[in-house]
């Protein structure tokens, strides 16, 4: 099983801590696209249109100015970077360690400066997104797709994919798509309509990926996308669209009314 997520806009910097190596991330075939984009981005982080070019307002200056810092600014585990809605859902810290060292094995984060970490992998605190165009690399998701495809068409060889990703990240790689559900959350009114929900549906998309590590991690076999919707299933009302050689499936997540 392969558990995609998106990194999240808001981060936090460790404050202490060996700096990042990138030889050291997993999945080393990106190590020199990942070098490529940081030297771009901590070049770009010192121009005076810097906020300009990464589509960003004066509030978040103090973030780009971390850009330029990359090499030497103390890095952690990137579940400890990465903060915001989805992860506070996943809450990987309160982990059972049966649990944790699933999501170890199953949860991928694709990133507009990393390509795609694993949750080990020793990162710091960084502001780009993947719809960012910079000036040598145009946009990224574009530029990414290239790179991290024979990466993770390997990796995702074998087994489901469970996707959670934003669209910006989802066009940075195409999963295979017999084998992949993306996740879909709608909210259930009480006149029995439905509507597809943002804010919640960062919420849910973390819970997804913590109950399927945890889920995995008590011997339940996700083999299948059918197996994720079973497993998905003893939480809320859950519908399967089911995949096809060339298009992945969707996984509906329907919360009830409010």
């Amino acid at each position: 099983m392969l558990i995609l997520l998106p990194p999240s806009e808001s981060k936090t910097a460790p404050a202490s801590g060996e700096p990042l190596d990138l030889a050291s991330l997993d999945l080393p075939a990106l190590t020199e696209a990942r070098s490529e984009v940081a030297a771009e981005l901590a070049t770009v982080s010192e121009r005076p249109d810097a906020l300009a070019v990464l589509g960003v307002g004066p509030s978040l200056a103090d973030d780009v100015a971390r850009n330029r810092r990359l090499r030497t600014a103390p890095a952690a585990p990137a579940l400890e970077v990465y903060t915001g809605v989805l992860y506070d859902a996943l809450d990987a810290g309160s982990l059972s360690p049966e649990a944790r060292r699933v999501a170890e094995e199953s949860l991928l984060v694709v990133s507009a400066l990393w390509g795609a970490v694993r949750p080990t992998d020793r990162i710091p605190a960084y502001r780009l997104s993947m719809g960012t165009a910079l000036p040598a690399t145009g946009k990224l998701s574009a530029w990414w797709k290239p790179r991290l495809t024979p990466v993770l068409d390997e990796l995702a060889a074998d087994g489901v994919v469970v996707d959670c990703r934003s669209a910006a990240y989802a066009a940075a790689w195409k999963p295979p798509a017999a084998r992949t559900v993306t996740v879909r959350v709608e909210q259930l009114k009480p006149d029995g309509s439905r509507s597809v929900v943002s804010h919640h549906a960062k919420h849910t998309r973390g819970v997804v990926a913590r109950q399927l590590c945890e889920a995995a991690a008590s011997g339940t076999e996700l083999a299948t996308v059918a197996d994720v919707r079973d497993a998905l299933a003893e939480h809320w009302t859950v519908e399967l669209t089911e995949p096809t050689a060339r298009k992945a499936g969707v996984l509906t997540v329907v919360l009830d009314p409010q």
